[in-house]
């Protein structure tokens, strides 16, 4: 278990320090390419496999959190609640780096049911930052 955290740890350390030295799209790629290849090790309540997609002429990355809950109104309540937090927590660690939010990336965040429906779609810019 120790291991596996200082794999990530190091992973996300490493990411950071690859992502101050280029420009944005190369900072957009590496940041999918590293949160895709440390998404195994991922863990948070129901979330069963999480990755990203990077849009370079959007300069936009699309996270995607595919869970084991059925599409109803009981688990879109929860995930309401839920996934905000989630996010907020992922922004805290960096897993999400503010500093490509501030360079003007925008995340797309879907928290997704069981039959790939989507409960919850959080929007993550500059300007939405702040309600997290």
């Amino acid at each position: 278990m120790m291991k596996k955290i200082i794999q990530i740890s190091f992973a996300l350390i490493l990411s950071v320090t690859l992502l101050s030295c280029k420009n944005t799209k190369q900072k957009l790629q590496e940041y999918v390419k590293t949160y895709n290849s440390t998404a195994a090790v991922f863990k948070a309540k129901d979330v069963r496999l999480t990755t990203a997609r990077g849009y370079v002429n959007d300069n936009k990355i699309e996270l995607r959190f595919e869970t084991n809950l059925t599409q109803n109104t009981v688990n879109k309540s929860n995930a309401e609640v839920s996934f905000p937090k989630l996010l907020k927590e992922m922004i805290a660690k960096n897993q999400i780096p503010k500093e490509l939010i501030d360079e003007g990336v925008q995340f797309d965040a879907y928290f997704l049911a069981d039959d790939n429906t989507v409960l919850v779609k959080q929007i993550i810019n500059k300007e939405s930052i702040t309600e997290l």
